[in-house]
């Protein structure tokens, strides 16, 4: 197949010969990428504020039921598994600068495939956590990565780098590293839960500062701050799995 430009349409009529109408033309596609970008970012934020109070309003309040568990997990679904999904596919795809057609099929697909896999182990961990709960004897670990911190760190690097990716290569990566939190969400590595944390009890008064200026700094430089925050929690996960998983082997070694 010959190289064509990309976003090059063939046109047999009249063209624009006016460059500042000609780039107007290629520029409003881009800003509705752009409020598509915006729409899935913020969608996966509110989505996992309103999810982190859900379970614990009905907990409180008594009202707890398995329709309720049943109905959370299919809003997961959409919440933390379609919509990071498409902001991932669109971020990564959308304006890829590539002269090869072809190539930029072979990435267009890539992305599909890996982006669907993300979509469905969403899908498997949050199957799978209805059926087995929390990792055996205790409650402050998940099993597997949570969907919420999955999309979080998709969401968040959207809205740390907000220009979608240019370079194919880039996009590669993107799309492997969606795939990858996929991987780790059906994964039997543990994830702190952070439900062991008395929040409804008195808290010193350091503590409370020190959540004000944690709060203050997510807001003053959140594209920074998020990014921090969701891939160090992955990457805290993964880190404390391998210190176990060398913990028993010189167990074993020396027993």
């Amino acid at each position: 197949m010959p190289d064509i430009e990309q976003h090059e349409i063939p046109f047999t009529g009249k063209r624009f010969r006016n460059p500042r109408l000609r780039r107007g033309i290629f520029l409003l596609p881009s800003l509705f990428t752009g409020a598509n970008l915006f729409c899935g970012y913020y969608a996966v934020v509110v989505a996992i504020l309103f999810d982190s109070l859900d379970g614990r309003v009905a907990r409180m309040t008594g009202t707890n039921t398995e329709f309720g568990v049943q109905f959370d997990s299919l809003a997961d679904v959409v919440s933390f598994g379609i919509a990071p999904a498409f902001l991932a596919y669109t971020w990564g795809f959308r304006s890829l600068w590539v002269q090869n057609a072809q190539l930029v099929e072979q990435i267009g697909q890539l992305g599909w495939v890996l982006c669907f896999a993300f979509l469905i182990c969403c899908a498997w961990r949050l199957a799978r956590f209805n059926v087995q709960g929390m990792a055996p004897g205790s409650s402050k670990f998940f099993v597997g990565m949570p969907t919420p911190a999955a999309a979080g760190v998709i969401a968040a690097i959207v809205h740390g780098f907000k220009v979608p990716l240019h370079d194919w290569r880039w996009a590669v990566a993107w799309f492997v590293l969606a795939a990858a939190l996929g991987a780790l969400m059906t994964s039997t590595i543990r994830f702190y839960s952070f439900k062991d944390i008395p929040w409804t009890r008195k808290q010193p008064s350091l503590t409370i500062v020190l959540l004000c200026l944690l709060v203050a700094v997510m807001w003053k430089y959140s594209e920074y701050a998020l990014v921090l925050l969701a891939c160090s929690y992955a990457a805290a996960g993964v880190a404390l799995h391998v210190v176990r998983l060398l913990r028993h082997r010189l167990v074993s070694r020396t027993a």
